[in-house]
């Protein structure tokens, strides 16, 4: 009886946690959307330098996808190989590939085992394997190119 009620509480913990994140991850999304929305507030919520208003809306439209994909991950909508297709498809998007560029020295302030860390690591690897198809493709040209040889 005693295990019963304390399983049934630890369920209602970790459900009301997920709550937490998903609420805090609303108010997130709504401070980049008001910031998207409005140049004044974009300056006071970017910490990127040097790019136009369009770019920096463009890179908060950016880290707002991401985070929403991590969401996803982190309250169980989806699993890490979902996570990790997801970010996958993400990062042959160009302005994607910029934000993370730019915003590399954020991810290197993180704990290493949090996370957004180890996301972070992961979507390092795809954007090298990223790099590494692209310059294959220049080297060897389309496949159309190929086969006709």
């Amino acid at each position: 009886m005693l295990d019963t009620v304390s399983a049934a509480l630890a369920g209602i913990a970790q459900e009301m946690h997920r709550a937490n994140v998903i609420r805090v991850q609303q108010l997130f999304a709504e401070q980049l959307d008001r910031s998207i929305s409005d140049p004044l507030l974009a300056d006071a919520l970017s910490t990127l330098s040097g790019i136009s208003e369009d770019k920096r809306r463009q890179m908060l439209f950016a880290n707002r996808q991401y985070s929403l994909i991590l969401l996803a991950y982190r309250v169980g909508v989806i699993d890490r190989g979902e996570l990790l297709g997801d970010l996958k498809v993400l990062s042959r998007n160009s302005v994607f590939a910029e934000y993370w560029q730019r915003t590399a020295e954020h991810r290197r302030l993180m704990p290493e085992e949090s996370l957004e860390s180890r996301t972070g690591r992961a979507v390092d690897a795809v954007m090298d394997q990223r790099l590494d198809d692209l310059e294959e493709w220049w080297v060897v040209g389309p496949e159309s190119e190929v086969a006709s040889d």
